[in-house]
């Protein structure tokens, strides 16, 4: 089978607060994870870091794996599909590392911006996804910037993260923050005075 990295316990739909600017992302995450390779195919999530694209990538594999237990999920993230391409190169096992990836019913790539200047990498995601998307396997994948903005060396590549749906994520607005902390504050039985809760949630704007 191929390498997958574990689903982190804590990135489920249950725990993803949802506000006004994430809305859109979190419904379309879970109609994917409701029925994969059916709905949008490729999802890819894009935004800046701490914005819930990974939280929202796992919660798919979470939900997926719950639903469909034979389902066969690989989670990556662009530097260790790299490693797992240079691995099959210099060990001589490129048809089995391909053959592998084949049997994969969903993909999920993280951080895929990582692929964005390694030539070789880039042609074997290529083929990968192409192999994966004529099947109906479910693609999803997540970066810090939009598939235009990747600046791949395959413009191919490029366009096909955008034959799915690519969905902006962007910083939550003051209520959702202040939502997000009174859920982390709850889940860590934990208590502060609502003026502190939102002193915290003004202060810190730009990500969660």
């Amino acid at each position: 089978g191929v390498e997958s990295i574990p689903l982190n316990p804590r990135y489920t739909f249950e725990r993803f607060v949802v506000g006004r600017d994430n809305r859109f992302a979190q419904a379309a995450a879970q109609a994917v994870a409701g029925a994969p390779g059916r709905s949008y195919n490729p999802l890819f999530l894009y935004g800046g870091v701490g914005l819930g694209k990974t939280h929202l990538l796992q919660a798919i594999g979470h939900q997926v794996r719950a639903q469909h237990p034979r389902l066969r999920i690989s989670h990556v993230s662009g530097d260790t599909f790299t490693y797992q391409v240079v691995s099959a190169i210099r060990e001589d096992r490129f048809s089995a590392f391909r053959g592998a990836y084949r049997e994969v019913d969903l993909w999920l790539v993280d951080d895929i911006q990582f692929i964005a200047s390694r030539e070789r990498t880039q042609a074997e995601f290529f083929h990968t996804f192409n192999a994966l998307y004529e099947t109906n396997r479910q693609i999803v994948i997540a970066s810090d910037r939009p598939p235009k903005d990747l600046q791949v060396m395959d413009p191919r590549l490029s366009s096909r993260f955008e034959w799915g749906l690519a969905i902006d994520l962007r910083p939550p607005d003051l209520e959702t923050r202040i939502a997000i902390l009174e859920r982390k504050l709850t889940e860590e039985g934990l208590q502060l005075p609502q003026e502190v809760v939102r002193y915290i949630a003004s202060a810190a704007a730009s990500n969660v």
